[in-house]
Formats: C-alpha cells, structure tokens, sequence
C-alpha cells in the first residue's frame, strides 16, 4: 500500500468547514464501474445536446466531439416530448447543453418552458450548461426555476480567442457569472485546467473572478485530450501545476463547495489527481478511479455515493 501523504492545510479546512463526508458521483452519462462501486445501470441522469453535434465555435479542445453520444431533440425539436421518452425509460434528471452560437450562447432561451415544464410535471431534475449569458437568458433560468447552471470561467483573453473562437475578454465572461448570481439559482462555475494548450494560463485569474460571487460550488476539470480535436496529441497539465491548482482553489473558497469533475486524463494520472483532490480537502469527485474510495476511508473521510451529476445536490447561496 502506498503511504499517506501528511495531512494538508486544505485537508484541514475541509474537516473544519464541511464535516468528513466526502461525495463521489457516477451520474450514468457513460458506461462506468470499478472494483469498489458498479452503478445501479440505469440512466438516470441524462445528457441532451439541444443542437445534436453541431457546434458553431468548433472549440480546439473539444470541435464538438463532447457532444456525440449525447441524446438528441429529434425531428420535432420538442425537449418537453425528449424528456417524457427519458424519463419512461428511467431517466430521473437532464443535463441540457449543446454546441454554442457564435457568440458563444447555447440556445437556452427557446426551451425554458418546457425545462419548467420538464421539472414540474415529470418531477426531474434539470441542470443547464449556458455558456456566455444575457440578462434575458438569467431571468429565463431563474424562472425556469433550473437546478444549477454551469459554465466555464475562462480568465486569460488569448484562451478565449485562440481556444474558444470567441472574440471576447474574460470581464464579458465575468459580466455573464454576475447576471446568475443575480437570481437565487445554484451557480456552479467550471474551471478548465490546461485549457490553453496544457497550460494553465488564466485558470488562477478565472478563480479570482468566481471568488469575486456568490457561487454556489466550483468544478475543477483537467484538460484530457480527446482524439479528432486539435488537441489530440497535447500532453496534459503537469501534475504539480494541477495539484497546486486544487490546494489554492480549496484556500480561496474555503466555504465554498470545490470538486474534481467527470473530465480528466485517464490512466495512472487519472488515480494521482483523484489521490491529490483527498489530500488537499476537494468536497468531491466524478467518477473515482479504482481504490479512491477506499483512499478517502484511509484518510478518515466518509464516502457518500451519488448517481447524479456532481453540480447537484448543492443549495443555493
């Protein structure tokens, strides 16, 4: 067995501010299970891509292949009759998402009634990934009544426009973060490590913006190369960067919820940065690798298995 690393100042902080319990979530969006934890099987959280694989931004890390696999609206362009089909086939919640517009929106706007509708009368729960945000489109989420909004915070301009394609600065990204929190809605900001090329290059600034709003819990993703991109043979961010990464994010929002989310590189980094988000006192993880949940025992934490996506379950601010 591998030694324990000593107890950090993050680890700390975590049992000071949020008790032992330590989340780990397998929300059924792809076929997973280890030795430790096999799923009940069911899909029970769902994602629907709105624009089935099209995305105009054509993003370098992704050029739309995050959407594939996903389910789709169909002939009828109806979310209301995709949900119903869902949720007969067991589906207990939706993540609604899609490839963005130019303007780096994912069209939302025409779909928030039947996410009021989907949650009122079929009793699911709906997180939305919005991407960059009017005030029309907060108040509609709002009113919708959504169960957490998410959207990557992106804090260096060149990031923006040589990853994304989006000819914005990241005071336009701010400006959407601050129009959610303008509602009582759960807003669980994502922050993309290695997103510039494998570099962190902005991902300490964009902490810095979240840390400026009352958010509801952070995601940290790590870049993981995805083949057909062109990023496709781009190493990931170095351990020690990302690692470092999870200890400061753990200070900053010390009251606030932080976890390690369903993308990361695969493989024995993959175990090393599921071992490092214990050890500095992250609230959770996505999809554990094998022997983390016996790891976070080891460390006198105390697993809590969920079958959603890991931006639920959060209250609101």
């Amino acid at each position: 067995m591998i030694g324990l690393e000593p107890v950090t100042a993050g680890m700390r902080l975590r049992l000071e501010r949020f008790g032992g319990e330590v989340a780990f979530y397998a929300p059924a969006l792809k076929r997973w299970s280890t030795s430790e934890w096999t799923p009940s099987g069911e899909r029970g959280f769902v994602s629907v891509s709105l624009t089935g694989t099209a995305c105009a931004l054509q993003c370098d890390h992704c050029a739309g292949r995050m959407l594939e696999g996903m389910a789709t609206l169909g002939p009828r362009r109806d979310l209301f009759a995709t949900a119903e089909l869902l949720r007969a086939r067991g589906a207990r919640g939706l993540l609604v998402t899609g490839g963005a517009h130019r303007s780096g929106s994912v069209p939302l706007t025409a779909h928030l009634g039947a996410i009021k509708r989907i949650r009122e009368e079929l009793g699911m729960r709906v997180a939305v990934h919005s991407g960059i945000v009017s005030p029309r489109l907060a108040d509609g989420l709002a009113g919708a009544g959504v169960d957490a909004v998410m959207l990557d915070i992106i804090g260096e301009r060149a990031t923006l426009q040589d990853v994304y394609h989006l000819d914005l600065t990241p005071a336009d990204v701010e400006r959407s973060l601050a129009l959610l929190c303008e509602h009582p809605l759960p807003i669980v900001p994502h922050i993309v490590l290695g997103l510039h090329w494998g570099q962190l290059h902005g991902e300490w600034d964009a902490l810095e913006m979240i840390a400026r709003h009352p958010v509801t819990a952070l995601v940290l993703v790590v870049l993981a190369p995805l083949t057909g991109t062109p990023m496709e043979f781009i190493p990931p961010p170095p351990l020690p960067d990302v690692t470092d990464f999870f200890a400061h994010a753990r200070a900053r929002l010390a009251d606030t919820p932080v976890t390690l989310g369903c993308g990361r590189p695969m493989g024995a980094l993959k175990a090393q940065l599921d071992r490092a988000a214990i050890d500095h006192g992250l609230n959770g993880i996505a999809y554990p690798a094998d022997g983390i949940v016996a790891y976070a025992r080891e460390r006198g934490l105390t697993p809590v298995l969920h079958e959603h996506c890991c931006a639920l379950g959060w209250p609101a601010p």
